[in-house]
């Protein structure tokens, strides 16, 4: 039994932390990254568009 709601409460944190973590990293949009002086690539092996180069090298594109 302890182990089950150990189990339970480890998902539900790591869930959390996940879903923080990911609302943490920031998105930019065409325009900015342009004028930070970066360019949009497609990333085929994740399937999102990028920010390349400039301030905001290696975020996602919005």
């Amino acid at each position: 039994m302890r182990r089950r709601i150990l189990g339970l409460v480890a998902a539900v944190v790591f869930a959390v932390l996940g879903v923080g973590v990911h609302a943490a990293q920031a998105d930019v949009s065409t325009e900015k990254c342009k004028a930070t002086g970066g360019m949009v690539q497609y990333d085929s092996s994740t399937g999102l568009w990028t920010c390349v180069g400039g301030e905001r090298d290696g975020e996602a594109i919005v």
